[in-house]
């Protein structure tokens, strides 16, 4: 508690580090994962094609995306756009199939309804199929999340900031303090944003309170 005390800038500015490195992946692999999950709900081929690149994707060990994206991209080996597109990569890799599954859980006859009544497929996929989809899909993104905040610290290893240093400066330095403090930072950290992230989605999503209140009066 001592060595917590004496050193919450840090902590606040390793917290800091850490939301960047791990929200804006989240938000770049959902924007990405929702057209490319919408053509895998298409088509069979389409739909086999995408979900199988997407989980092969995520087989890629994440210390070793790390240390090869700079000669991918021609970055720096500490330029914070490696660990930022090497999370995105494996967000959009676990979103993929997420929006697939969720958009073909929407009942035909909605979608059918929609299309009798002149909906051309963009506006009933954007006005009728994205928002009915969005507690499977908000189910989804808060897995991502919580593994995009624990998959950033691995990236310590490899000098990137975040709440990670606290942990191979702990090692380092013997101060076991360091690393508790870094463990549990990061707990805290996932379970805020993951209570945050189900706070967005009930309240988007009153329709799913309304049917939910309607059976239980039932």
């Amino acid at each position: 508690m001592t060595w917590v005390l004496g050193n919450l800038p840090l902590i606040g500015s390793l917290t800091l580090q850490h939301l960047v490195f791990a929200l804006v992946p989240v938000v770049i692999g959902l924007v990405l994962a929702i057209p490319l999950g919408w053509l895998a709900n298409r088509t069979r081929f389409g739909r086999t094609l995408t979900i199988n690149a997407s989980g092969l994707l995520y087989t890629v060990p994440s210390l070793a995306f790390f240390v090869l994206l700079p000669a991918i991209l021609g970055t720096q080996i500490l330029d914070p756009v490696n660990i930022i597109v090497a999370l995105s990569v494996y967000t959009l890799a676990l979103l993929v199939r997420t929006v697939a599954d969720a958009l073909s859980a929407v009942p035909p006859i909605v979608v059918n309804s929609a299309t009798a009544m002149g909906y051309k497929p963009v506006r009933r996929f954007l006005a009728v199929e994205l928002p009915l989809s969005v507690p499977v899909v908000l189910a989804g993104v808060r897995v991502a999340t919580v593994s995009s905040i624990s998959l950033v610290t691995v990236g310590a290893t490899v000098g990137f900031g975040g709440l990670g240093k606290m942990f191979t400066d702990g090692f380092q330095r013997s101060i076991t303090s360091e690393v508790v403090a870094g463990i549990v930072v990061v707990l805290v950290l996932a379970l805020v944003i993951d209570g945050l992230l189900l706070a967005l989605g009930r309240a988007i999503t009153p329709w799913d309170r309304i049917a939910a209140a309607a059976g239980r009066a039932r």
